[in-house]
């Protein structure tokens, strides 16, 4: 390009173009103000809102929406805004350096060896059954209600106990002068039964009267509970009481006799020893799961979540030691509440298939439960172990509080302890002032609460009907449920189970809020055992000419049918029409429904094939049971498309992904129409969704949680079982990397956060942050 000193023009020229440039420049200097440029128009007064509109813009252009509406990001169809703002600048966020404090604060006494310190708080942690300051205080729970003239050790409670309480815990035992003074008298055990009033009904326990013999008798032939050898037992087939058993956690064996690990949140990272679902920590480690390390031996093991990291030693006499970890937005802080809201209901469950998601065998194997809440132990153990996690409150965006509302409900009548008079017959007002005194501990304990009003914190609310009975005092915060009912349609309580009823809880504890609010809570799905034959067969890929039937739903329906759930309040009265109008299997009067069709399947008889009849099936019924049921991940598990019927009431992830490209969603009045809705899609439509359910499954899915299950057994055994090796093979976004997914794009969307004036690095492109 010529210079100016090498131009050859003549000066007329040159004097022509320099007049030119002085004319442009000045109709620019005075039309401007008025003729505005494009860029000129997101460079106004208000730098927030208008930075807003140029990423938009911009991402608007470059993810356009698909034909059904969504903006596709890691494989999911996502609603388009949200999607549009993962795939261009969630994709494209980097580590930033984040400073963590590892607490190098001492406790009284070292917690007496009956606790574990919390170095950041310098405050105990106390096992089952102690508390004080330093866990001096040995508690005495009682495994037994007051006694009568009728009830020798008073009313039932599961606790109840004719041999030896263990006043800790509040667990029944065999007690001295047996031969087995250590193993577990389960609550019936002990008490005379009531023989069936008819064949077919079952046996009763009569609390009022003991049955000594059956539990301390010495005859060599016929030696009771507490005095009968494993070995003599087994050879001579001595016959024991069905009811005594082990039910406790950490034993296996018919008799008890044998020691398994005991359950824990991940197992407490190989960091110390799991006493019945409280971790035990070596020395210096805290933590619930015991993953913080002791501030002193930092430099030879650090958890993966706080590598790579640089580690600065104190030079002032502090005795907390900080490290710089490359972390990627955003950031979860985890409360580390005293153990009665988490660690002291996993040590004291009295049945060992309560609250967790898996216990182990008698060679140490994890053997997978189906309790229905162990969400809230997967998500919780995920969180922890996760590079998301900060213990820099200042940082972080995001508070997790960890109650364990699902342990509350289902221990709720274990022990004398846990029962309040005040609660009258509610789980759920039980439950609601747990999460209040959670509350008031993180408000007067630390300083994170006041920053938003609590709009950064996130609770889970695993039971059945979810947020509903949530204390007021947390409403303005995120809610993580199974239960999506905005009570649009349904505004009181609907479960038929009278323990779990909210509408009698006072306005005043409760206030008036609905049980979930779509603009800022969260449905997460349900627990599902891990089941490897599913996986190796790939049921969510069969294709769509192996689905032969057309619609599918297995489960109960209701008190017209053997068996079913005697409430006409049972599912809202929903699993009932749909029965109505299409029973497949004749109901106790022996009809079946009004529209039956050969293609259409409506029973409640259990089917031990049930994943293969899904797996063969087109379209799959999502209906409520007592508050939230699995179907819908049963569906997509099994790649059916599911058809949902529960008006006002979302499912998991509704409100982020877009349900149109890969479900159904009929209104409960149109049930009689089914089968013509269903009819009315055309082949490409139905392809349409079966390619999205395929896509989307294992987001319905919690492998991460699983996979660190399979990482820990892989360490105790040189081969994994099979469901670590089908699982391990699996790579797509799972429950928490979808949970963590929707936390970045609430982090920089949530108008809210616009108020709290932070300024931090973001680790976003700067066209996004």
């Amino acid at each position: 390009m010529p210079t100016w000193r090498s131009c050859t023009c003549s000066w007329p020229y040159g004097a022509a173009v320099i007049s030119l440039a002085v004319l442009v420049s000045l109709v620019h200097l005075f039309l401007t103000p008025l003729f505005p440029s494009p860029l000129d128009f997101f460079k106004q007064s208000n730098p927030l809102i208008d930075a807003d509109l140029v990423v938009e813009l911009s991402l608007e252009s470059q993810f356009p929406p698909n034909s059904d509406g969504s903006v596709n990001y890691r494989g999911a169809p996502w609603k388009a805004e949200i999607g549009r703002w993962l795939a261009g600048c969630a994709s494209n966020s980097t580590p930033i350096d984040i400073v963590e404090v590892l607490g190098g604060k001492s406790c009284q006494n070292n917690c007496s060896g009956q606790g574990v310190c919390n170095q950041e708080l310098g405050e105990c942690r106390c096992f089952h059954g102690y508390s004080g300051e330093a866990c001096e205080v040995a508690l005495q729970l009682e495994c037994n209600k007051p006694v009568s003239k009728d009830h020798p050790f008073g009313d039932w409670v599961v606790s109840i106990c004719p041999a030896q309480c263990d006043k800790t815990r509040a667990m029944c035992f065999c007690g001295e002068g047996t031969k087995y003074p250590n193993r577990p008298v389960a609550e019936g055990c002990g008490f005379q039964t009531i023989p069936p009033a008819k064949p077919g009904d079952p046996e009763l326990t009569d609390w009022t009267k003991v049955d000594f013999d059956n539990i301390f008798s010495n005859n060599a032939s016929n030696p009771g509970w507490c005095n009968a050898d494993p070995h003599d037992a087994y050879s001579s087939q001595l016959k024991i009481k069905e009811n005594c058993h082990c039910k406790y956690d950490c034993t296996g064996g018919r008799f008890c006799e044998i020691p398994t690990m005991c359950s824990c949140l991940n197992q407490c990272s190989g960091n110390g020893h799991c006493r019945g679902g409280f971790c035990q920590c070596d020395s210096g480690y805290y933590g619930i799961d015991c993953s913080i390390p002791p501030a002193a031996s930092v430099l030879p093991k650090l958890p993966a979540w706080l590598r790579p990291s640089t580690v600065e030693l104190p030079d002032n006499g502090s005795s907390n030691v900080k490290t710089v970890v490359r972390k990627k937005r955003p950031l979860i802080y985890v409360y580390d509440l005293p153990p009665e809201f988490n660690s002291h209901l996993l040590e004291g469950r009295h049945y060992r298939m309560e609250c967790v998601n898996r216990i182990y065998s008698e060679d140490n194997r994890t053997v997978w439960t189906e309790m229905l809440y162990g969400a809230q132990m997967a998500l919780y153990e995920s969180i922890l172990a996760s590079p998301h996690r900060t213990l820099n409150g200042e940082e972080a965006d995001f508070f997790y509080v960890p109650v364990l509302d699902s342990c509350i409900i289902t221990r709720a009548y274990d022990a004398p302890h846990l029962y309040k008079k005040e609660h009258g017959i509610s789980r759920s007002f039980m439950t609601l002032d747990y999460y209040k005194n959670a509350y008031d501990h993180i408000v007067e304990q630390y300083p994170y609460w006041n920053r938003s009003s609590g709009k950064d914190h996130i609770w889970f609310f695993a039971w059945d009907e979810g947020a509903c009975y949530a204390p007021k005092e947390i409403w303005n915060s995120m809610m993580l449920v199974h239960w999506g009912n905005t009570n649009t349609k349904h505004k009181n309580s609907t479960t038929a189970y009278w323990a779990d009823n909210w509408n009698s809880i006072p306005l005043d504890r409760r206030g008036d809020h609905p049980c979930f609010d779509p603009k800022k809570d969260l449905v997460l799905p349900a627990w599902k055992v891990p089941n490897p034959g599913a996986v190796w067969l790939k049921l969510w890929a069969r294709p769509r000419k192996e689905r032969t039937t057309l619609f599918y739903f297995n489960g109960n329906l209701g008190p017209a049918y053997e068996h079913g759930r005697p409430e006409d309040k049972y599912s809202m009265g929903i699993r009932q029409k749909l029965a109505d109008e299409f029973g497949s299997s004749p109901n106790k009067e022996g009809k079946l429904g009004k529209q039956h069709a050969p293609n259409v399947i409506v029973t409640p008889l259990k089917s031990p094939k049930y994943h293969e009849e899904m797996a063969s099936s087109l379209f799959c019924g999502v209906l409520p049971g007592d508050g939230w049921s699995g179907r819908m991940e049963d569906s997509v598990h099994n790649g059916c498309i599911p058809v949902i019927i529960q008006d006002g009431i979302f499912l998991p992830y509704e409100n982020v992904l877009n349900y149109n490209s890969f479900a159904v969603r009929m209104v409960e009045d149109d049930i009689p129409n089914l089968l013509s809705i269903l009819q009315g899609y055309n082949e490409t439509e139905i392809e349409h969704m079966l390619s999205n359910v395929r896509s989307i499954w294992q987001r319905f899915l919690y492998r991460d949680s699983i996979l660190l299950e399979a990482t820990r057994q892989r360490e105790f055994f040189s081969k994994d079982d099979a469901w670590a090796v089908e699982f391990s093979k699996l790579g797509e976004d799972d429950v928490f990397a979808t949970f963590i997914q929707v936390l970045h794009y609430k982090l920089h969307n949530d108008p809210w956060r616009r108020s709290l004036l932070r300024q931090y690095e973001a680790g976003l492109p700067k066209t996004c942050a």
